[in-house]
């Protein structure tokens, strides 16, 4: 099976046939199953939201649009986008069972904070036919937690917990699900804390860790960050050991992003429905992932000109 870090830059790699502003289905869709999160880290986007969403994704609508997403070739869906899916552990188990039991998809992941991740819920979702689960750890101590995160240590120390749990769970039940972790690089002192973390409390617990760099969030949580000291990358250049160039924009081009209340982005940080190319409600997935409003902004992003779009303010850096 290939690593996660292969699956990504598959991902953010756009092959030729998809340099074309009217494409063929992505082979990745990730699913905002639930809007929800009960962190509120300084870098994202959620933070800019004016009034946070309280309705999931009703998941008879989730059974539709991924039988379509399956139909059109989709091989890989994510269970969350922006939020937090362990917010309704109920609903992820749902979807991941039908996804697998149902659609057969090949591939079905899931990034989560682990805060809410208990071992009854992991193991239903492993159970499930979950593929792959990634932790976000993205803070060294109790300090910069409650500093980034914007909440309480005591849930610091039981998302650690519950990432040691997972690993030993999987490992006495013998299921198949990848476990991986990802960190924010945010610069050097930083990174000396998180790697004694990591390797006390991280890497001992999962298959693989990888960093990424700090991302702009569509230029929503810049200044959040110039609070915070750090400085976000320009648009979204994957991980760090194979970034890409921000233009043109993968997000646009191989992967698809549907919110909790069924609008397609063309965003990967979309937290105010700034870049909604097609609302699902209305259009099947391939009559939204080839709107004129999305094949525009892709043509756009082909001449690596995006002056005048949705996504000029966040290639600005």
């Amino acid at each position: 099976m290939a690593s996660i870090t292969d699956r990504i830059d598959e991902v953010t790699k756009i092959p030729a046939k998809y340099m074309n502003a009217k494409l063929p289905a992505p082979k990745s869709v990730k699913i905002e199953i639930s809007p929800r999160c009960n962190y509120r880290c300084g870098f994202c986007g959620l933070r800019t939201r004016q009034v946070q969403p309280k309705n999931d994704m009703d998941l008879g609508f989730f059974k539709r649009v991924t039988k379509e997403m399956r139909e059109a070739g989709v091989e890989e869906i994510g269970c969350f986008y922006l939020g937090e899916s362990f917010m309704n552990p109920k609903l992820l188990i749902d979807c991941i069972t039908y996804l697998k039991s149902e659609l057969k998809m090949p591939y079905v992941f899931l990034t989560s904070n682990a805060s809410l991740s208990k071992a009854a819920d992991v193991e239903a979702c492993m159970k499930a036919g979950l593929d792959s689960l990634k932790w976000s750890i993205n803070a060294a101590d109790d300090e910069q937690f409650t500093k980034i995160m914007g909440v309480s240590a005591k849930l610091f120390h039981t998302a650690l917990e519950n990432v040691k749990a997972a690993y030993e769970m999987r490992k006495a039940k013998g299921y198949k699900t990848g476990l991986y972790a990802s960190s924010i690089k945010y610069d050097g002192a930083q990174q000396v804390k998180m790697e004694a973390l990591l390797d006390k409390s991280v890497r001992p617990y999962v298959d693989q860790h990888y960093w990424l760099p700090l991302y702009s969030m569509g230029a929503f949580a810049t200044q959040r960050e110039a609070e915070l000291g750090y400085r976000p990358t320009a648009g979204n250049q994957g991980r760090l050991g194979a970034l890409r160039e921000p233009l043109p924009c993968w997000s646009a081009f191989t992967e698809g992003h549907v919110t909790a209340e069924g609008k397609l982005s063309a965003c990967c940080f979309d937290a105010t429905a700034n870049w909604t190319m097609g609302d699902l409600h209305k259009l099947s997935f391939m009559d939204a992932w080839n709107s004129e409003s999305f094949v525009k902004l892709r043509a756009a992003h082909l001449k690596k000109d995006v002056k005048g779009t949705v996504c000029e303010n966040c290639l600005a850096y």
